[in-house]
């Protein structure tokens, strides 16, 4: 999953709901696994599958004329209980950016810590940027990490979002939290030699 960040231009996955809690990302049942491996394929499992375990065709991740490495959602996002399994297998599904106009702080972090960009828009660009993937399915959002900026190709309003310097860094190097540590053995030394 690791994966450096840059430039992504994509189509995307809408879910114009807002409060859309963790145990509906993941539901609890799947909270015993200990491995990323298959998360994936129980993004959204109860959206997007029948009690029979057959697709919900009405489900927008069953519907063919979606598709995209960013998933578009409504206000409050990864709210709920801070399982990590939720970034788990929104990663696991291949989804590279999240956007929406509010996270939950710490399943925003999941997030980053998993190599999923989640980007805060302005409810109004949220909004717009719904209409423009109803209108048109294949309307293409530019996520532009290094400047911090989203653009939604269909109307070419861009935004500018905040991220942590530091993840960032992580991002845009492929780097998770050991790897920087490793990264940066010969500064850690040197500052342990400096202290003692």
């Amino acid at each position: 999953m690791k994966q450096k960040f840059d430039i992504i231009v994509s189509t995307c996955v809408p879910l114009p709901f807002e409060n859309i809690d963790t145990d509906q990302i993941i539901p609890a049942r799947f909270l015993k696994a200990t491995d990323k491996k298959g998360m994936g394929d129980n993004l959204f499992r109860d959206w997007r599958y029948g009690a029979d375990g057959k697709p919900n065709k009405s489900f927008v991740m069953n519907d063919p004329s979606y598709s995209g490495v960013i998933l578009v959602a409504g206000k409050n996002f990864g709210s709920g209980s801070s399982r990590e399994h939720a970034a788990w297998a929104i990663a696991g599904a291949g989804f590279r950016v999240v956007v929406s106009s509010f996270f939950a702080d710490i399943h925003k972090n999941n997030e980053l810590n998993n190599f999923v960009l989640p980007v805060v828009v302005t409810e109004p660009f949220l909004q717009k940027l719904f209409e423009s993937i109803e209108n048109d399915h294949q309307t293409q959002v530019k996520v532009d990490l290094p400047n911090q900026t989203i653009t939604n190709l269909a109307t070419g309003e861009s935004e500018h979002f905040e991220i942590n310097s530091y993840k960032k860094h992580c991002l845009m190097n492929g780097l998770d939290d050991v790897d920087f540590l490793v990264e940066n053995k010969e500064k850690v030394v040197a500052w342990e030699k400096r202290r003692s």
